[in-house]
C-alpha cells in the first residue's frame, strides 16, 4: 500500500485535477463549436438580409406584376442554394466538433485509465497482511473516482449531441424556409 497517507492523497489528487481538466477541455470545444454555429448563422443572416433588399429592390422596379413574379421566382433558386450551403457548412462544422470532442475524450479516457491501473497498482503492490479492507476501501475510492470521471465524461458528450439535435432542427426549419418562400411567389 502507500507508504504514507500524504503519497495517496497526491495520487487522488492528481486523478481529481484531470477530471477537471477533461471537462473543461470537453467543454471548451461545445462552446468553442458553439460559436462557429452562432457565426455561421450570422453571416447567413447578414447575406439573407442584403438579398431580400435587393431582391425587393428589382421587385419593386419590375415593369408590371408578371415581371414582378418573374423576379421573386428567379429569387427563390438562389435561396435554396443558399439554404443547402447553410446546411453544408452546418453539417461541417457539427462534424469537427464531434471530431475533436472524440478525440479529446478519447484520449483523456484512454491516459485516466493508464493513471488508474498505476494506481491500483501501487495501492496493491506492498499490501501488509490483514490489511485487505483498506486496500478494498482504496479501490473503491477510485473506482468511484474513475465512474465520476466517465460520468462527466459521459454527460459532455450527450450535451454536445443535444446541441447537434438542435442544430440539425434549425436545418430543417431553413430546408423548408426556402421552400416555402418559393410556394408562396408562385401563388
Amino acid at each position: 500500500m502507500f507508504t504514507n497517507p500524504e503519497q495517496f492523497a497526491n495520487a487522488t489528487k492528481a486523478l481529481f485535477e484531470f477530471q477537471l481538466e477533461t471537462f473543461n477541455t470537453l467543454t471548451s470545444k461545445a462552446v468553442q463549436g458553439v460559436e462557429q454555429v452562432v457565426a455561421l448563422n450570422l453571416a447567413t443572416a447578414k447575406s439573407n438580409v442584403e438579398g431580400g433588399l435587393a431582391a425587393g429592390k428589382e421587385i419593386s422596379q419590375a415593369p408590371d406584376p408578371k415581371a414582378a413574379l418573374a423576379v421573386a421566382q428567379a429569387q427563390a433558386k438562389p435561396g435554396l442554394a443558399n439554404a443547402a450551403a447553410y446546411n453544408q457548412q452546418l453539417g461541417v462544422i457539427i462534424a469537427d466538433i464531434r471530431e475533436e470532442f472524440t478525440r479529446a475524450a478519447d484520449a483523456h479516457i484512454a491516459e485516466a485509465k493508464s493513471n488508474l491501473s498505476a494506481l491500483i497498482y501501487d495501492v496493491t503492490k506492498n499490501v501488509r497482511p490483514g490489511s485487505e479492507n483498506a486496500v478494498q476501501i482504496v479501490k473503491s475510492a477510485i473506482d468511484n473516482a474513475f465512474n465520476g470521471y466517465e460520468q462527466v465524461t459521459k454527460a459532455t458528450k450527450q450535451a454536445v449531441e443535444a446541441v447537434e439535435a438542435q442544430i440539425a432542427k434549425a436545418a430543417a426549419l431553413v430546408d423548408q424556409a426556402p421552400e416555402a418562400a418559393a410556394a408562396k411567389a408562385a401563388k
